[in-house]
């Protein structure tokens, strides 16, 4: 039987039996029952698996379904562009326009919309960003809650989960292959905007807030010198997605 076969019927089962994330699967004797297949090839489909991270293997344990979270998507876009980069492809700056192109066109439906619980918490957070710019901090985490906040307007938990892998795959690359400079009182105040022309309503203001964003960036990039030693680029490693650094855009 071939591995992608075992891997679409391991699939299904999950599917069929509406499995959770964290639910035990069947044994491995049971899957080689169901699955008629030996227990090499149902290892083999089930490693494929817990690389795409739909199942967990615990070993001692057994094998549970997976977190599906967006990691193996994150892990490739940032390969991709930084195997771009160095053919002397504009793929950070690709990169970049993907995120526009999602965040211009979501944020006009938040215009007016968001409940005021989400607006104080986004004005909380660009007070945030303005204090730790005045003491020199980076504001990383603070900047990365308030897009959070901000479209988590949305309800859609599948749309925040594509956003942070954006995210994540943007700042993990051009933090390990160029310096970007940045004026964390600029970041402040096109924060600032962002928050005013959705509390205001106008949805051409929003977008025309998040493009000007966008665009800063994008001069930014544009400007910066030649990217940093090979050994140093997030093909070479593989830092947590979630450490903290000074800089963020």
């Amino acid at each position: 039987m071939a591995a992608r076969d075992l891997q679409e019927r391991i699939k299904k089962l999950i599917v069929e039996r509406r499995l959770p994330s964290g639910a035990p699967l069947p044994t491995e004797p049971e899957l080689m029952e169901h699955l008629g297949a030996s227990r090499n090839s149902v290892r083999e489909a089930l490693k494929a698996l817990q690389a795409m991270g739909i199942v967990e293997i615990r070993h001692g344990f057994g094998t549970y379904v997976g977190s599906m979270s967006f990691a193996p998507m994150i892990e490739g876009l940032a390969f991709r562009t930084v195997a771009g980069h160095y053919r002397g492809e504009d793929s950070l700056l690709q990169l970049l326009e993907l995120r526009e192109a999602v965040e211009t066109g979501l944020v006009s439906r938040l215009a007016g919309r968001l409940p005021e619980a989400d607006l104080v918490e986004l004005a909380g957070l660009v007070d945030r960003m303005e204090r730790e710019a005045a003491q020199g901090t980076g504001l990383a985490e603070t900047d990365r809650a308030f897009h959070a906040t901000l479209y988590r307007g949305l309800d859609n938990v599948l749309l925040s989960e594509v956003l942070e892998a954006f995210w994540d795959a943007f700042h993990r690359v051009q933090r390990d292959l160029v310096d970007v400079p940045q004026d964390p009182r600029v970041t402040c105040r096109q924060h600032r905007e962002i928050l005013d022309a959705v509390r205001s309503g106008d949805s051409l203001r929003a977008e025309g807030a998040i493009r000007d964003h966008f665009g800063n960036i994008r001069v930014r990039l544009s400007t910066t010198g030649s990217p940093r030693p090979s050994g140093t680029t997030g093909a070479q490693r593989a830092p947590e997605p979630h450490t903290r650094h000074n800089e963020r855009v």
